[in-house]
Parts: structure tokens; sequence; C-alpha cells
């Protein structure tokens, strides 16, 4: 169980990987998996593909396209991937775990710390230059993501439809989710050649050294489609969500905070796809709009935290959660972090509970239909519409960090300039994120205390 099953002709030299490697490797990404989904691939293929060889370049790009079109945090599901295909369910389970642990008991800490010690002025001035900086970071995104997907008139058409539904006409995220899958399943059939996804992307190297996992591996037994794991696996999911559903709605009732938090961010992550910065517009819209778990200054701040610690941002939830429970004291006002911590970790909970489902249940079934082309169009409109949304979002942050209040407020000359500064930094210097927020809180706590 502790290692796959390998052809003769790839074990040669190939290493060897025991589960207990593996699960000190899993925590160590865990630790040091800053810079986003990007950064997180890119060391998860320096260390397993390039100095461990547990999987060759070729079945690594296969898993990270799957990964990709799929809702969720696509370096978290492709940890848990290379986990099941290494040491089957448990191995992928741990791998998934010991990615997001980590980040998850940091923002507890980092939330808490914010609530209690947030208004010194240090902190104050560190997140003034924070938030500038995180406007400047979905702008990028969205230009990141565009620039991969915006191929064509009829893909810059969807996503210039959704920037004007959620920003005008105020529809809902996921029914222009909706509306994008099925714009593309019908552009799939009449104008093919427009919603074409990109294959992988990278040749294999011709100095090809044997993987533990090699580009002929076949299969381990595991990994091969049966209808009957599929049942099983779905019966057990569907039972870890419902069983801790039905306590909360037992204890809580329907219409608790915990209970809705929970049903709100199940929602949540089946939408997410095109990353996390896709699913921000509908958190922002449940959390800050619907039910008032936190505030526009708190979902800005905790996405600066999210960008500023290991792990998957869609860890930001963790933070919203956590302030929203922690503000509700639905334990009571003496047990406030209780609250806060109980609700940061039901949200994880049935966030990421899709993510190893769509994994551990779904991963020989949608391998079988990597390519088809009536599988992938509705992912690659879905994406183009992405790109609307988080403009929106990245317009929102604008106007809440530059003019903080209102336009008749006047502009923030500050902000101004460590948004300038931050942009900068991101499109001609060509840093990350965290290097950016690092710099730009720097400059906003030099001018706070100025």
């Amino acid at each position: 169980m502790d290692a796959p099953q390998t052809s003769t002709s790839s074990v040669g030299s190939a290493p060897q990987a025991s589960l207990r490697q593996a699960l000190l490797f899993w925590l160590k990404l865990g630790f040091i998996s800053f810079g986003g989904p990007a950064g997180q691939i890119a060391l998860m293929h320096e260390e397993l593909v390039e100095k461990r060889r547990w999987i060759s370049e070729r079945r690594f790009l296969h898993a990270l396209n799957y990964c990709m079109m799929l809702p969720g945090p696509e370096a978290q599901q492709l940890a848990t991937y290379l986990g099941w295909l290494l040491h089957r369910t448990w191995g992928g389970v741990a791998a998934g775990v010991l990615f997001i642990l980590p980040s998850l008991l940091l923002l507890v800490l980092l939330g808490w710390l914010y609530l209690s010690y947030g208004d010194l002025p240090w902190v104050a001035g560190v997140f003034y230059g924070i938030k500038p900086a995180i406007t400047a970071v979905v702008f990028q995104a969205a230009w990141r993501i565009g620039g991969r997907v915006l191929k064509n008139p009829w893909l810059w058409a969807i996503a210039l439809a959704a920037f004007v539904a959620i920003f005008a006409v105020r529809l809902p995220f996921p029914l222009i989710v909706l509306t994008a899958a099925l714009i593309g399943y019908l552009g799939g059939r009449w104008r093919p050649a427009c919603f074409q996804l990109g294959g992988e992307t990278a040749s294999v190297r011709a100095d090809h050294q044997p993987a533990l996992i090699d580009d002929h591996t076949p299969p381990p037994v595991h990994a091969r489609f049966r209808w009957r794991s599929l049942a099983r696996l779905l019966v057990v999911g569907a039972l870890m969500w419902i069983l801790p559903m039905a306590i909360l709605t037992f204890c809580y009732g329907w219409q608790g905070e915990l209970t809705q938090m929970s049903w709100f961010f199940t929602k949540a992550a089946l939408l997410t796809f095109g990353g996390a910065y896709a699913v921000l517009p509908y958190v922002y819209q449940g959390a800050v709009i619907q039910f008032g778990w936190l505030t526009p200054t708190q979902m800005i701040d905790g996405l600066a935290l999210g960008e500023s610690t290991p792990g998957p941002l869609i860890m930001v939830v963790v933070f919203v959660a956590f302030v929203g429970g922690y503000g509700l004291q639905v334990f009571g006002p003496q047990q406030a972090f209780l609250a806060g911590a109980v609700a940061a970790l039901l949200v994880a909970w049935f966030t990421f509970l899709p993510s190893f489902l769509f994994i551990l249940g779904g991963g020989p079934l949608v391998e079988s239909t990597h390519g088809k082309l009536s599988f992938t169009a509705p992912l690659t409109a879905i994406t183009a519409a992405v790109v609307g949304v988080i403009i929106n979002l990245a317009l929102f942050f604008a106007y809440h960090v530059l003019w903080p209040q209102g336009f008749s407020g006047g502009v923030e000359p500050g902000a101004v300039v460590i948004a300038l500064v931050a942009l900068l930094i991101l499109f001609v210097l060509k840093r990350s994120a965290l290097q950016t927020l690092a710099v730009c809180a720097l400059l906003g706590l030099g001018i706070s205390l100025w």
C-alpha cells in the first residue's frame, strides 16, 4: 500500500517513496507553499519531478490539467491527486490535509490577533499599505487569467457580459457561472474552434530519467475507474456532509449562523472555477452584503492575510468564518475565540470536502474524458466569465481603498501612491504577490507614522 505499482522498465534507477517520506514532504510543503497557485505548483514540480523523481513530467502535467478543469483550489487538488496516485486513498487524504493544515492554524491565530490588536497604530499602518497592494494583486489576477483564456472575440464577449452582469445588473455569481457554462456547451457544438482548451503546455525533456511513476507506467489498480468504487465513495462523501450538517441543524436550526456558514461555503466550494479570485465576489456578496459576517474592510484585510500566509488563497474563507463566528459570539461573550475557531474548522471542512471527492472519486472518470470538447468547452467559457467578475472585484476594492469616504470625500493620496508602486512591482519588475505585499506594508507603515 505504501508504494504505487510500477512497470519493470521504469523502476530501474528510479527512487522509491515510502508513505512516511511522502507524509513528511506534504507537511513540509504546507509550511513553505507561498506564492499562490503558480508558486505552489512550481514548487511541487521542482520537488516531485526534478529532484525526487516520484512522477514524470508528462504524468505531472496530465494531473495538473485535470485539476485545473475542476472547481476548487488546483494546487491543493494536485497535491491530493499525486498523494492518491502514490499511496492510494489515505495517501491522497493525507496530502490534501497536510497541504492546508499549517495555513488553517496560522489564519485562526492571525484572525485572533487581528481582532484583538488590529487598532494598534503600527498594525493599522501595515494594513494601510497592504490594502492598495491587494487591489493591484487582484487586477494582476484578472490580467493573468485573461491573457491565458481570452483568445478570441467570443471569449472576450463572455468576459464583458459577465462584468456588466455583476457590476451593473448585479446578477448573483452562480447564475453567471451557469449561464457561461451553457454558452460554452453550445459554443463547443457550434463554434468548436473558439472554445478549445489548451492542452499540455510543456514538452518532455530529451534527457528524461526514469521516475517512480513514469510516462508509460501502467495506472495503479486503485486509479482505474469502477462504478462500484465511485458509488461507495459518493455514499461516504454524502454522509460526511449530511451528518455534520444535520447536527448543526438540530443544535442551532437551519437559520443558525454556523449552519448557514456551512451551507454557504459548500456552495462556494462548487463555484470556484478559475481559482480563488473567482469565488471572492461570491463570498463578498454573501459574507459581507447578505449575512454581514464581516465588513468590507475586514474582507480586504483577510485577503491580505491570505496572500501573506502559506497554502491556497481560498483559505481566506477560514479568516472570514473566524471573524464571523468571533463577532457573532455563538457560544456567548466569554467564548468568542472558541466560536471563531469552530466556525473556521466547519468552513474548512465544508469548503474542501468537495475537492477531495472530485479527486478520489472523479479522477479516473474525468481522465477518461480528458480532451473532449463537450467537457472542456463549458469550463473555458466559465473561466472567461471569471475574468469579468474579477475585474468587478478589483474595482470594488479600489473604490473602498482609494476613496475610503466615498467619491464625495476625495481620493486618499497615500493609498494611490502605494497602489501605483504595487502595480510597478507586479507588472514591470515581475515580483511575486508576497514580495509586493511586504514592500507595500513597509510603505504603509512609513506613511502612517509620518
